[in-house]
């Protein structure tokens, strides 16, 4: 079956290497809009998003991610001109599961706007460990909310082969 989304579902990839230009507005607004548009459980849209440009505090970020890893400092936003951070609402219980549906939602609209993009829980050992609140703070997290997860995005300077399926994944039951 030929389907425009279901090609970009299928052409999406995890895209770890950046060009240094920055993303234009119009591929932003277009990302923010597709992310807000998300299905949400009982529409409470529990996300808030942080669109961080600024190469200093993504170097910050990973700093404390070192630190907090006890791992040698690498970049883990690989270069990206722009990071989505999503943070939830602390008393939704679907706020981290709401996230993801809203940052598959990026990484779609990324992929069919020929941009690259990766998803990124690996922050969490940064924004959520010993200095949470003062990153919460960096990136404007409102008050309640925790960081769920993020997305880099970028025009990518590479590209990979899709990843296998592994194994049966599906059963019908009738």
């Amino acid at each position: 079956m030929s389907n425009e989304t279901l090609k970009t579902i299928s052409d999406r990839r995890s895209n770890r290497s950046y060009k240094p230009e920055q993303i234009t507005k119009d591929e932003l607004d277009a990302l923010l809009k597709a992310a807000v548009e998300a299905p949400s459980a009982r529409n409470a849209q529990p996300w808030f998003f942080s669109v961080v440009q600024d190469v200093a505090l993504l170097d910050e970020i990973n700093e404390d991610i070192a630190m907090n890893t006890q791992k040698e400092k690498r970049d883990v936003f690989y270069g990206a001109p722009t990071v989505i951070f999503i943070s939830g609402d602390d008393t939704n219980r679907w706020a981290a599961l709401d996230s993801g549906i809203a940052v598959e939602n990026i990484a779609l609209a990324a992929t069919s706007l020929g941009l690259g993009s990766v998803i990124l829980g690996y922050p969490d050992h940064s924004l959520l460990g010993p200095k949470k609140d003062y990153f919460a703070k960096k990136l404007k997290f409102p008050e309640g909310t925790s960081f769920t997860i993020a997305i880099a995005v970028g025009y990518a300077k590479d590209t990979k082969a899709a990843h296998e399926v592994k194994g049966e994944k599906i059963a019908y039951v009738k």
